[in-house]
């Protein structure tokens, strides 16, 4: 067969299914599937994916020239704490930086308050001797004499991993490079990270957090995608794997090894990629991207055609909605809200009698009860089923048979009894529960950013997405939703967009109006040298862009703006624009600028990115032509618990122009779509569905 000279695969393994899409071109989708993901051995779940959808298409892995893999294996790794045994070494008089963290409580009044544990524990802290100031100049040198002792210590605490974080390291690396070659020749089994690598910038505490989180992970990631990369090349693959990063770029599985905590929250990332990809596609300026899966929910806000996007995040928050109770880790990210709602969360009744959802999953294995895979506790899946909003002949592709009488029998062991209700009244309960969850979650994370939701719309995705759209939009304030095609696997679809990229911060600081020009185009010289180098490897024939960035702030504030620099050199007749840019900006953030104040930079920001095709502007669609569904289900609505009739309706049988009203049940090959009584819906002219609020009506 000849090589087709677009193919491409995505694979995106989740905490309970593994998404798989087929594309041939930029848009033309051959095959999607979404298989049960297999938790003891992942990439086994992967290759199963990947014959499904070339079987479907006719194709076979030969013909694919172009893979790009995600997965949560490095996420929950570092929730689980299911890493490597990891020793840290900083300059000496600093061996307490985890333990200090930012001298203060995330909950200031919480008498009960539990903070996360760090992952190195005081015990494999160690230290070394040397010392190197704020400019990079050595004031002492490192000192190899005490080495045997260091690696004795290594040694006695098992270490199979060590983060090396030294003093001013950004400014200065050459003694963490040093102590690496010296650990190397002694210790060549030994994974190392240093921080001048993983995240070169001021502030140790999260300079050291993200370079023990990156050594803690590293064995375990280098070790999979080595699997991965190894089965698959036994299949027949013969292109390169990239692996997506939570900065929404793609990476050679070279740098995904020596930098597995950028692949963390990878998955949500290509989520975020496709909802951006739609919003420009679809001219919409406001945009609430919802993507549940079979574990969490993801939320995120894009505007006009670009997700937001921060430098740091929390992992494994003590509290899930408050900031500083997790570990706190430096990279690029795609910013969103993520929280444990999806289909195989847990409902319980707690000691208060309060019903409760998540954040504990029944995951893949054993699974939702209904699943008759040995779960037996009721989840969000469930009570779905119970609904009548999961049409259980086509649930997963209708390769996954349902228990329906196991899921009433969960729900009211575990909820009916204690709360006095029948099945089908645990199940509204549940359902009410999770999807005012999710809702809350985007309030916030609206509110956190300074923004609304009222406004946008939103793109529903995932396994469970569309299922839950209109109950979280109604309670959210949302009143337009978007569907796109083939939502059950949008994260995995949404890989098949993102540019190879990478991206470097590096520390120097300086006064705005005393910047160095010359000493800053040196610095960005080699930053664009590391990063080209990196992109080139899994850019192919794609063009590279750079985009130069710096991180300002007003003297003595704690925290700075991303402001975009020319991509060229800076001269000195630059300044007087960068501090217009920089009160712009922080006029817009914060209102109006403070006169008068000087203006500092502490960090200086490089990205490489390949350049990527958008999708075809979305005609306006202009005829419409009502459906006359041939088969209806009987549901509970949604809005009061009374039994509904509504339409039944394969949406492969839809086309541009189509529309109908709800309660309605829209089915397809990984999901179903939920189309509430007071919604209408409408197929659009690249054939997404569009589902918009109507009046307020009752079920009755």
């Amino acid at each position: 067969m000849t090589l087709s000279p677009s193919l491409r695969i995505a694979i995106d393994i989740g905490g309970t299914f593994t998404d798989t899409v087929l594309i041939r071109g930029h848009q033309e989708i051959l095959a999607s599937s979404k298989n049960l993901t297999t938790a003891t051995d992942p990439a086994e779940g992967a290759r199963e994916g990947a014959k499904r959808v070339l079987q479907l298409s006719g194709h076979s892995i030969e013909d694919v020239n172009g893979f790009i893999h995600g997965t949560t294996l490095a996420t929950n790794a570092l929730i689980e704490r299911q890493g490597a045994c990891v020793a840290s070494i900083t300059t000496e008089g600093f061996r307490d930086i985890l333990e200090i963290g930012y001298e203060r409580r995330y909950s200031q009044y919480d008498i009960n308050l539990n903070k996360t544990e760090p992952l190195v524990p005081r015990e494999r802290s160690f230290t070394v001797r040397e010392r190197v100031d704020v400019d990079g100049n050595v004031l002492i040198p490192l000192d190899p004499s005490r080495l045997d002792e260091l690696i004795s210590k290594l040694d006695a605490c098992g270490a199979a991993a060590v983060a090396i974080c030294l003093l001013h390291s950004y400014a200065n690396p050459d003694h963490e490079q040093e102590l690496r070659a010296l650990l190397n020749k002694h210790r060549p089994g030994l994974a190392i990270s240093i921080s001048s690598e993983v995240s070169p910038e001021a502030r140790e505490y999260e300079r050291l957090s993200t370079t023990v989180a990156n050594a803690y992970i590293q064995p375990l990631m280098k070790d999979y995608l080595q699997e991965l990369a190894g089965a698959f090349s036994e299949d027949g693959l013969n292109c390169p794997i990239l692996v997506m990063t939570a900065g929404g770029g793609m990476c050679t599985l070279d740098t995904a090894t020596r930098f597995p905590i950028r692949l963390v929250e990878s998955g949500p990332a290509g989520g975020a990629i496709l909802a951006a990809q739609i919003a420009r596609q679809a001219g919409l300026d406001e945009v609430l991207s919802l993507d549940i899966g079979g574990t969490t929910a993801k939320l995120c806000l894009i505007d006009e055609g670009v997700a937001q996007t921060s430098r740091q995040f929390e992992i494994a928050r003590a509290e899930r909605f408050i900031k500083g109770s997790g570990i706190p880790v430096r990279i690029p990210v795609i910013e969103m809200i993520e929280i444990g709602a999806g289909g195989g969360s847990i409902a319980a009744v707690d000691r208060l009698g309060r019903l409760t959802v998540g954040p504990r999953s029944a995951g893949s294995d054993p699974g939702p009860a209904a699943f008759d895979r040995g779960g037996h506790l009721p989840t969000v899946t469930d009570a779905d089923i119970l609904l009548g909003y999961i049409p259980t002949e086509t649930f997963a592709e209708g390769r996954l048979s349902i228990n329906t009488g196991a899921a009433d029998e969960a729900l009211v062991r575990d909820i009916g009894s204690a709360l006095d209700l029948d099945a089908v009244g645990a199940a509204d309960g549940v359902s009410r529960i999770v999807d005012e969850n999710m809702a809350s979650a985007g309030r916030m994370h609206a509110v956190e950013s300074g923004k609304d939701l009222e406004s946008r719309t939103m793109i529903a995705f995932g396994g469970n997405g569309p299922l839950h759209a209109t109950r979280v939009a109604r309670s959210a304030g949302v009143r337009r939703i978007v569907i796109p095609v083939n939502p059950g696997v949008g994260s995995a679809l949404g890989f098949l967009f993102a540019p190879v990229s990478f991206e470097i911060v590096r520390s120097q600081y300086s006064f705005l109006k005393q910047l160095d020009t010359g000493a800053i185009n040196l610095l960005f010289s080699g930053m664009i040298e590391e990063a080209l180098a990196i992109v080139r490897q899994g850019a192919g024939d794609n063009q590279i862009d750079t985009k130069r960035s710096a991180f300002m702030r007003y003297h003595g504030q704690g925290h700075e703006i991303e402001i975009a620099l020319p991509d060229r050199s800076l001269t000195h007749n630059d300044i007087d624009g960068l501090v217009r840019a920089f009160e712009e900006e922080y006029r817009r953030q914060f209102s109006r600028p403070v006169p008068g104040m000087e203006i500092e930079i502490l960090n200086w920001g490089l990205r490489a990115t390949t350049r990527t095709e958008s999708l075809p502007v979305e005609p306006i669609q202009t005829e419409f032509t009502d459906v006359v569904p041939d088969a209806t289900r009987e549901i509970i609505c949604d809005i009061d618990g009374t039994k509904k009739s509504a339409a039944f309706i394969h949406r492969d049988s839809l086309s541009p122009g189509d529309q109908f009203s709800g309660p309605a049940l829209v089915a397809e090959a990984q999901t179903t779509t939920l189309v509430s009584e007071d919604f209408s819906a409408h197929v659009n002219a690249v054939g997404n569905l569009v589902l918009i609020q109507q009046p307020k009506r009752s079920c009755a």
